[in-house]
C-alpha cells in the first residue's frame, strides 16, 4: 500500500527546516521535541529511507529528506489554502498572518515586520517563514504566507519596492587572506544573490576568488566564516556585527541588494502598508547610519 502522509508530521518536517532543528520547531510548534522527532520518524517509517540526519550538533536534511520538504511545504500549503477558502478569507485571516523573510537581515527586519503586523491587527496570531527569495514568492503566490520581504534579483516576481540592504565583508578575527593564490570565500549554494555579487564585483576589480566553503542555509556560512575558512559577504542592516565575526574593509565595497515586498491576493491593504513602511524605514535607518 501507498503511504498516507499526515498533516502534522509534515507540519513537524517543515517547522525544523524553517527554525533550525527540532528543539526551536518544538517551542515554535507548542509541542514537545520528542513528539516533533516521532512526527519525522513516521514519515521516515512511512518511506523506509532517513529525513534527517545529525551532522555535529546540527541537524541536516537528507537528499530524500529535501524532496519530501519541497513535496511537504506544497501539501500544507495545498490543505491551508482549502482551509482559507473553506472559512472565507476574513475568518481565516483573522485567526493567523503569516509572513515571510530572506535569511539576510532577517534577524532586523523580522522584529519590525513583526512590531508592524502585531500593531494593525492585534487579534492575529503572527507565524514566520525563513527562506530563500525564490520559495517566499512562491509560498505568497499559493497563498501559504501573506506577506513576504526577499530579495529582487532572486526571483522574476514583480512586488513592492521596499529598499536597500547594505553588503560587507566580515571574517574571523585575525584571519588574512592569502599571500598568493585566489581569495577564499565562504557563501550560501548557489543559485545566491549574494554569492554571486560578491565574485562578480571581485572579478571587475581584478581580485580572484573562488567559494572554498559553501551551505544550504545562513547559520551554515556563519560557522563557515567563523572557523576562519574565508572571508564572507553578508547583508547586515544597521552594521550589527555578527557575533564572533570582524569587518573587513580592506576588500571591495559592494553594492547593496534591493529588497522587495509581495502579498498574499486579498490581503489587507493596511497590513501590507504598515509592514514595507515599517521595513523601509528600517533600511532608512541603516542608509543614515552608514552616510555618518
Amino acid at each position: 500500500m501507498r503511504p498516507v502522509l499526515d498533516i502534522v508530521a509534515l507540519r513537524s518536517l517543515i517547522a525544523v527546516a524553517d527554525y533550525g532543528g527540532f528543539h526551536r520547531a518544538a517551542g515554535e510548534l507548542a509541542l514537545s521535541q520528542s513528539a516533533v522527532s516521532q512526527h519525522v520518524r513516521r514519515l521516515e517509517k512511512s518511506f523506509g529511507l532517513p529525513v534527517v540526519e545529525r551532522d555535529g550538533r546540527k541537524t541536516r536534511f537528507t537528499a530524500h529528506g529535501a524532496q519530501l520538504l519541497e513535496e511537504a511545504r506544497l501539501i500544507v500549503g495545498a490543505h491551508d489554502g482549502a482551509v482559507r477558502r473553506l472559512l472565507g478569507e476574513e475568518g481565516a485571516a483573522a485567526a493567523t498572518v503569516v509572513i515571510g523573510a530572506t535569511e539576510h537581515g532577517a534577524d532586523q527586519i523580522l522584529p519590525v515586520l513583526t512590531e508592524a503586523v502585531r500593531q494593525v491587527r492585534p487579534d492575529a496570531e503572527v507565524r514566520v517563514r525563513i527562506d530563500r527569495s525564490a520559495r517566499l514568492t512562491e509560498a505568497v503566490e499559493r497563498g501559504e504566507l501573506d506577506l513576504a520581504v526577499y530579495v529582487t534579483e532572486a526571483t522574476a516576481t514583480v512586488g513592492t519596492a521596499v529598499g536597500d540592504l547594505p553588503l560587507r565583508w566580515y571574517a574571523a578575527p585575525g584571519w588574512k587572506p592569502p599571500a598568493a593564490g585566489p581569495l577564499p570565500l565562504v557563501a550560501v549554494n548557489a543559485p545566491c544573490v549574494i554569492r554571486r555579487r560578491a565574485l562578480t564585483e571581485l572579478a571587475a576589480r581584478g581580485t580572484p576568488a573562488t567559494v572554498v566553503a559553501e551551505a544550504g542555509y545562513l547559520a551554515g556560512v556563519l560557522d563557515a566564516a567563523r572557523a576562519g575558512l574565508g572571508a564572507a559577504l553578508l547583508a547586515v542592516p544597521g552594521g550589527q556585527r555578527p557575533d564572533g565575526l570582524t569587518p573587513r574593509r580592506d576588500l571591495p565595497a559592494v553594492p547593496p541588494v534591493r529588497l522587495g515586498a509581495l502579498t498574499r491576493r486579498g490581503s489587507t491593504p493596511s497590513l501590507t502598508g504598515a509592514a514595507v513602511e515599517a521595513v523601509r524605514a528600517l533600511l532608512a535607518s541603516c542608509e543614515t547610519d552608514r552616510a555618518a
